[in-house]
Parts: C-alpha cells; structure tokens; sequence
C-alpha cells in the first residue's frame, strides 16, 4: 500500500450528465471535425465517410444492425461573387459569427481546414457559446409550435395568427 500513499485520494463523484453548454459545444466541436476531415478528404481527393449502425427489421422479423454510411453536408461553398465560403452550423441554423456576418471567405480547401481547425478552438475555449445558445433556442422554438395535425385551414390560419376566419364549432 506504499504506492497508494503517493496519491491524493478523493471521494468526488461521477456527475450524471454534463452541463447543456458543454454538451452544445461538445455536439458542435464534433461536427465540426467530421467537416474537417471531409474537407482534408476532398482536398487529397479522396473520400471520407462516417458509419453509423443502423437497427433493421427484416421480413420474418428478425431484428439485426447493420452499418450504414452516414451522409455529410459540407458547410462550404462557392459564392456568387466565386469565392469559397464557410458557415459553420448548429443543427440547421447557421451560427452568426458576427453581427449579421454568417460566412467566412477562404482561399482554398486547405484554408477551409485551417478555419475549421480554428473555429473548432474556439468553441471548446466557450468563445461562440451565446451564437451557439441562440441557435439552439431558434430550434427549439420550432419544436415548440402548436400546429395542428389536420389539414383544416381554419384551424392553422387560427394557430398562426390570422384572425381573419373562423372555426367551425361542434355541438
């Protein structure tokens, strides 16, 4: 027991799950290396895919996973003006880097890795926490929606604001 002696021994706990900021920047900081290597992929010309296992039901019912590739938006592209550009994205909203600013011009797709390498940074230092929390409640709001799931127009011109016509009422 002479080598236990040498630790500093503790009784602290294994918390249950993270704070939601850090579990944002963890989800983030996650894709944002997946679009890393797809870029550093596209760059040498090869291809760079992630697997994920899917559960799958067969005919007689037999239940089975199965690797499937998963599919891997770039968060690049060409502009109108013909620079590349790169958003950086929470879910499907794009983060605001700055005010009104969403893109950043890149040179090449080296230089996309760079950024990408150096947004990745900041977001684990907490830099983009409130771009990131911002996005995440703009999510969330849609989720929050109380649309009908019929198709009566009534009803979702009512749930949406339009004043203008009425509900049938049922007796």
């Amino acid at each position: 027991m002479g080598n236990l002696d040498t630790l500093k021994l503790t009784d602290a706990a294994r918390p249950k799950n993270q704070p939601p900021v850090m579990e944002r920047r963890s989800k983030l900081s996650k894709k944002l290396w997946e679009q890393m290597e797809l870029a550093k992929a596209r760059n040498a010309g090869t291809n760079f895919t992630v697997k994920r296992f899917r559960t799958l039901k067969d005919l007689e019912g037999n239940v089975r996973s199965v690797e499937r590739a998963k599919r891997i938006r770039p968060w690049w592209f060409t502009s109108n003006s013909g620079t590349l550009c790169v958003q950086v994205f929470y879910g499907s909203k794009a983060l605001e880097l700055a005010s009104g600013k969403t893109a950043i011009e890149a040179r090449d797709l080296a230089h996309v890795v760079e950024i990408l390498g150096l947004i990745k940074h900041e977001v684990e230092l907490g830099t983009l926490d409130h771009a990131i929390e911002t996005a995440s409640q703009l999510l969330r709001s849609r989720f929050e929606m109380d649309i009908p799931k019929t198709r009566q127009t009534s009803q979702t011109s009512m749930v949406l604001g339009n004043s203008t016509t009425k509900t049938p009422s049922h007796k």
